[in-house]
């Protein structure tokens, strides 16, 4: 039978491939689950994934891709201005390692209290404000310094202008001080070192200077370098001053200018659900002005904005150039990180975000599988050992942020699998569907109804809420940690060479002989050797030493020995014991 040949796209759902080959959808997804994906209709698979599922099947069909299509306005692409571009404020992204004081920075340069509404003192999620510094204003992102946060911290660095990277003067450069210093460096943003808590008696501020200097090629302007560095404390506001003329006069080198004409378009930064308000999202305007009844695309929803707020919750009439603001109106929650675009009427809306549908990463849970992916599942799939897990968060961007370090957990050997995940409070569904796939409910920032709660009780269902990311992530770990095998760890104690042997059983050797070197104990396990080569494995049972029993006996002594065996042993004079101990040792991921 000759082949048939399929053109398809690029990337296609498992749903439209099996429209494609005649096939009921079902039979796709329970290939794809066969082999380790928890696929939906939706999944979003590459051409050579695709070939690979068909030749599984046994189809006799070629996929060919089709040539490329125009890409959808929702693209991020770089906007040629016009000469009515008007200035903008600059966008400065706070970034820096857990608890060196980012947000305490921000609290004192806005004069509110931010940290005190963060779980465990962390910032949790971008959050994005504004602020008045000599009749201009400054539009500051403050990014997550947990490592769990890295695709947040990643996003917050390629919206920015400037990033202002916070260094505690008492802790110096940590892990993610150098991970902020690599985002901002492949932003190409220009990078101000704010060196906080210099007010505490401990702060070297000349060591955290040589550690930029000397590892990360950031050099202060006073020692001949291009980075600037302000010297500040958030508790005391000491500085504070300084820092934002050094952001204006930073971004004024930039010559930093947008359009405030033509369509809004920017990024979505934050969203999730509010009962009495829907999908309440915050976003950055980058170009144009968003008001009121504007209609917008993001990813594959769309809206018609119903109220424009600024970060602090109060009303606007319209939002301008590095603005952040919250919209209420979208018909579903657009992802973190999608951008937006206005159009004219609600049908362009509908018919962009159809369009977008196969362009943009739909979920967690139906992210793309490339071909790579799929062959190493099919491999491994009856060795690895996995934990499936129904993921709720209170926003998108924690949602990823959890969902992208529970993957970093994967082992050869055990590994997390995401088998749902969503925004907002657990269901009754959620648990139905652990139940039935022996999954944990982790939840994120979110609320455990009390009827839910019943449920999981009855169908012991494990439910384990968090509000601090690196607690929820701990404690996957050491769930995974508890299914790898231990470690056999053996110790050489001693060696011992046979003289003479007295009676041998079938389950028993009665032998004695000279310790040449180490000790020998009682309980110990023994290897016997016979010209180098191992003959047998037994145990001994009693040491004695000149006809009394004894604990131990040393290199040099002369000792009789009871050796437990596995069947008969016929031991020779001159056989060689090594004696050790085997202990089973719990391993870690």
């Amino acid at each position: 039978m000759a082949q048939k040949i399929l053109v398809v796209p690029g990337m296609i759902t498992v749903g439209e491939l099996a429209a494609q080959l005649d096939l009921p959808v079902t039979k796709l997804i329970g290939e794809l689950f066969k082999n380790g994906i928890m696929a939906t209709i939706n999944q979003r698979i590459d051409l050579e994934t695709a070939q690979i599922i068909v030749d599984e099947l046994g189809l006799e069909v070629v996929l060919k891709q089709k040539e490329a299509e125009e890409k959808s306005s929702l693209d991020r692409k770089t906007r040629a201005l016009s000469k009515d571009a008007s200035s903008r404020p600059p966008i400065v992204a706070v970034m820096g390692h857990v608890d060196h004081g980012k947000t305490s920075l921000l609290d004192a340069i806005l004069n509110m209290k931010v940290a005190s509404g963060e779980a465990g003192g962390i910032t949790q999620h971008i959050a994005a404000y504004q602020t008045e510094y000599n009749g201009r204003k400054i539009t500051l992102l403050d990014t997550p310094g947990h490592e769990a946060f890295s695709a947040l911290r990643q996003h917050g660095a390629a919206l920015t202008d400037v990033v202002v990277i916070v260094v505690a003067a008492d802790d110096g450069v940590k892990p993610q001080t150098i991970e902020a210093i690599k985002f901002a460096q492949q932003a190409n943003a220009k990078i101000i070192v704010a060196i906080n808590k210099i007010d505490k008696p401990e702060a070297d501020v000349n060591r955290v200077k040589t550690q930029l200097a000397t590892d990360h090629n950031l050099t202060p302007e006073e020692w001949g370098g291009d980075t600037v560095m302000v010297e500040v404390s958030a508790k005391t506001k000491q500085n504070l001053d300084k820092l934002l003329e050094m952001i204006l006069l930073v971004a004024d080198f930039e010559e930093l200018r947008a359009e405030t004409t033509g369509a809004a378009e920017g990024l979505v930064i934050e969203s999730h659900m509010e009962q009495g308000r829907g999908a309440v999202v915050s976003m950055l305007v980058e170009n144009g002005k968003l008001k009121p009844g504007t209609f917008l695309v993001a990813g594959d929803t769309y809206a018609k904005v119903r109220t424009l707020q600024d970060f602090a919750g109060k009303s606007l009439k319209e939002a301008g150039p590095s603005t952040p603001a919250t919209v209420t109106g979208f018909k579903d929650i657009p992802q973190f990180g999608d951008r937006f675009v206005s159009v004219l009427t609600e049908k362009d809306a509908r018919n962009l975000a159809v369009k977008h549908h196969t362009e943009v990463k739909e979920s967690i849970q139906t992210s793309a599988i490339s071909s790579t992916d799929l062959l190493q599942l099919m491999k491994r799939r009856k060795e690895k050992q996995l934990v499936n897990v129904i993921l709720r968060a209170d926003v998108q961007g924690s949602l990823t942020s959890v969902a992208d370090s529970l993957k970093l957990l994967e082992s050869d050997e055990v590994a997390p699998r995401i088998i749902s995940s969503g925004i907002g409070s657990i269901s009754e569904n959620d648990v139905r569907m652990a139940q039935s796939s022996d999954a944990i409910i982790y939840g994120f920032n979110v609320q455990l109804p009390p009827a839910v709660k019943h449920l999981a009780q009855r169908d012991k269902v494990p439910v384990r809420l968090f509000k601090i990311i690196y607690e929820l992530i701990d404690d996957a770990k050491k769930t995974l940690e508890d299914l790898l095998a231990p470690e056999v760890v053996e110790t050489e104690l001693g060696k011992l060479t046979i003289k003479g042997i007295f009676r041998t059983s079938k389950d028993e050797v009665i032998c004695g002989g000279e310790v040449t070197s180490g000790k020998i104990e009682p309980n110990l396990l023994v290897r016997v050797k016979r010209k180098n080569e191992q003959i047998a494995e037994a145990e001994v049972g009693k040491v004695q030493r000149q006809q009394q029993e004894v604990k131990e006996a040393f290199e040099g002594d002369m000792c009789g020995l009871q050796l437990k065996t596995r069947g008969k042993l016929l031991l020779q004079e001159g056989d060689q014991l090594e004696l050790f101990r085997r202990e089973l040792k719990k391993r870690n991921l």
